[in-house]
């Protein structure tokens, strides 16, 4: 499993159509320390099962399959108060990256290159997706397997359809782990994973597992929890071919911008040519222009004082597996440096962070009272907050990328 928080990072989307929600929710959290998840007797629970018996009938689950299932399910009420208590995450995107391509990550990933070797040339063959990016989507999920997560998935699906908060979301879910479990793939006491209902190496929801997990292995089950990893990384990089990896192109590319350049471009909505931007003055870190690999989009994480990357379109189909850009520039140079690239050349600014819902309310309340209308204040940086952002950082002087960083917030305080 990655991280246990939410990462609260605003998004734009791209002109290649980058999803405003994946099939995979954005939360996918660890099983938190000091948390039992232990089943507990619930009348109201047994109540809701007995209800839901019939409706998951009448969607093609079995009723063997049905009773096999909640033989040994219970109500689990850590599930819950960890659904309703997502706090945002603020953490830094400096350290958020420090970890995510840690020496030991980075170690780690290329060992697991070396040992399964042959099983990635095989799957890179069958799929085109860069094995260094699979290998990272692995690191970042689970830590190469280490934490898979041990919350029995009927239980703690059924908990969350039970009580409401998103139930249709969970008991779709739910429908789909019962004929994961009719299948064959697995058994009641293998289906194991998060809270919130990922499961093995990769984290697959039971909705994705069942529209793109593959039998890699030929053995008649699509096995992602088992040790052997072979399932779990072929269905990942079946996932992502689905949705249009781009085979021999990059994620993204370190950048240097020239002096004064139009900070106004830098948006993933904005799509040129390398060499287009080359002729702007946007060359590699080498000094030399980046290779057409398509059409790209220019972003700067945190601002004009950190890195800055092109993006192409394999950038927005690893945001088909969280939408979150800390968490795709995670993979990409997580899966950079496997591959036995080099660290970023310009690191992301110290204690620059993404703003609470509250402060970007903030912010837009101080930037339309100081004459620069937002358009509204609802908490989303959109085009109208940048352009307004802009325009303040403009008339005093500053570079105008529009990043809503806490630095701005506490100037315009």
């Amino acid at each position: 499993m990655r991280f246990a928080f939410v990462i609260a990072v605003s998004l734009s989307t791209a002109a290649w159509g980058a999803p405003d929600s994946t099939l995979r929710p954005e939360l996918r959290p660890a099983a938190t320390p000091g948390r039992t998840y232990a089943q507990v007797p619930d009348a109201g629970f047994d109540a809701w099962v007995r209800a839901f018996r019939p409706r998951a009938l009448g969607k093609g689950v079995s009723a063997a399959t049905f009773d096999a299932a909640f033989a040994n399910a219970g109500f689990i009420p850590d599930s819950i108060a960890l659904d309703r208590n997502q706090a945002e995450f603020t953490k830094p995107l400096s350290e958020y990256m420090a970890t995510a391509a840690s020496d030991d990550r980075v170690a780690t990933g290329r060992a697991m290159l070396v040992q399964y070797g042959d099983l990635l040339e095989r799957i890179e063959a069958a799929y085109g997706v860069d094995r260094h990016v699979v290998l990272a989507v692995w690191g970042m999920e689970s830590n190469f397997g280490k934490r898979r997560g041990s919350v029995p998935l009927v239980s703690t699906l059924a908990t969350l359809s039970y009580e409401g908060r998103r139930g249709r979301f969970f008991e779709d879910q739910l429908i789909a782990a019962l004929k994961i479990l009719q299948r064959g793939d697995t058994t009641p006491q293998n289906m194991t994973g998060s809270w919130a209902g990922a499961m093995g190496h990769t984290q697959f929801m039971p909705s994705s597992y069942a529209a793109y997990a593959v039998d890699f292995t030929g053995d008649g089950r699509r096995d992602i929890w088992s040790n052997d990893p072979s399932d779990a990384l072929a269905s990942t990089a079946a996932y992502l071919a689905n949705f249009g990896w781009t085979k021999g192109q990059p994620w993204g590319v370190e950048v240097r911008l020239p002096r004064g350049f139009d900070y106004s471009k830098t948006a993933r909505s904005v799509k040129q040519r390398a060499s287009a931007w080359a002729a702007l003055g946007v060359v590699g870190t080498d000094g030399r222009a980046v290779r057409d690999h398509g059409t790209a989009g220019l972003i700067t994480p945190t601002g004009a004082g950190g890195p800055a990357f092109l993006v192409f379109r394999n950038f927005d189909v690893i945001s088909r597996y969280n939408n979150a850009e800390a968490y795709i520039i995670g993979v990409g140079h997580l899966g950079d440096r496997i591959k036995g690239m080099e660290p970023l050349q310009r690191p992301f600014v110290a204690g620059e962070r993404s703003l609470k819902r509250a402060e970007r309310i903030e912010l837009q309340q101080r930037l339309t009272a100081a004459g620069h209308d937002t358009g509204g204040v609802d908490g989303k940086i959109g085009p109208g907050s940048r352009r307004a952002i802009r325009a303040f950082q403009t008339s005093r002087g500053l570079p105008p990328d529009g990043y809503a960083s806490l630095t701005l917030l506490n100037r315009l305080r």
